[in-house]
């Protein structure tokens, strides 16, 4: 250890939200069982814990694969999944394993009703985002997706639009949206559905980030809630480093004596968290 020693505190609000753990739970029961379960998509934008899992004998497919399986299980992750895919697996006499988050349901069923009472329904989401695909297919389709204000510039649009949200988008620029929206003079329907263990995460990260030197953040590149929450800790301490595992950590990036925090997405796998504890400590 010698002098260097960094005092290193993991985040304890960091980690899995309860869809995530759902869906999780729900395949490792099923792998204990059988010995394999095919998952539509990953079952969470982490690499660490997808290859954790396929171990185990997670298969995962993509909707594609799904057309040529016939009489198997098939979990649907915590993102949830479009119409489409319930009608294909019938088909095909599939039994789903639903694990779609029921904060992502709820907003599916919303944006469907929305939609059959003939809304012109607008998602601020990313566009080919797992949950924002099944969200646009309660729509037909229909709805029109953007993740940046400046998209909507020069599109047409009726007076009366209704606004729907990715439920992992941040809340600052929900609002900020709707805002501008509204600036514009559309008669807006805003529903805020950005979760709140998410916008919490949003407003509890600022208190925990202050009390550090530095930060390491550790999440999948390809998690939403990963960039949002990322943004929030470097807003507020700017010596914020992104690292997805621990071969991304270096030592040049810290100081003899470094208070150092670890925080993570909500699809952060907490062993994974100590894994770049352990890491730290070992400097």
């Amino acid at each position: 250890m010698g002098d260097y020693q960094l005092k290193v505190t993991i985040d304890q609000d960091s980690g899995f939200c309860f869809g995530v753990v759902y869906a999780i739970d729900m395949a490792e029961e099923i792998l204990a069982e059988d010995g394999y379960l095919y998952c539509l998509g990953d079952i969470v934008h982490n690499d660490e814990e997808v290859e954790r899992l396929k171990a185990k004998g997670l298969r995962i497919i993509d909707h594609e694969d799904l057309k040529n399986l016939r009489n198997e299980k098939v979990l649907i992750r915590a993102h949830g999944e479009a119409p489409d895919t319930y009608r294909m697996a019938l088909e095909n006499n599939i039994t789903l394993i639903d694990a779609s988050c029921p904060v992502v349901l709820k907003l599916q069923n919303r944006i469907k009703n929305s939609h059959d009472a003939n809304e012109k329904i607008l998602i601020f989401g990313k566009h080919g985002h797992a949950e924002v695909v099944g969200l646009q297919g309660q729509t037909n389709n229909e709805a029109l997706v953007f993740q940046d204000i400046a998209e909507l510039d020069g599109v047409e649009l009726p007076h009366n639009i209704t606004l729907y949200s990715q439920t992992t988008k941040s809340m600052e620029k929900f609002y900020h949206v709707k805002d501008q929206l509204l600036e514009r003079g559309y008669d807006l329907k805003a529903n805020d559905t950005i979760c709140r263990q998410v916008s919490n995460r949003d407003q509890d990260l600022p208190k925990f980030v202050s009390k550090f030197d530095k930060i390491v953040f550790v999440s999948g590149r390809k998690s939403s809630n990963g960039k949002v929450l990322f943004e929030v800790c470097r807003k507020h301490n700017p010596n914020t480093y992104f690292v997805s595992a621990t071969n991304e950590l270096e030592k040049s990036m810290f100081a003899a004596g470094d208070k150092i925090g670890i925080a993570g997405a909500t699809s952060t796998p907490m062993w994974l968290m100590q894994q770049v504890k352990a890491e730290l400590e070992s400097y």
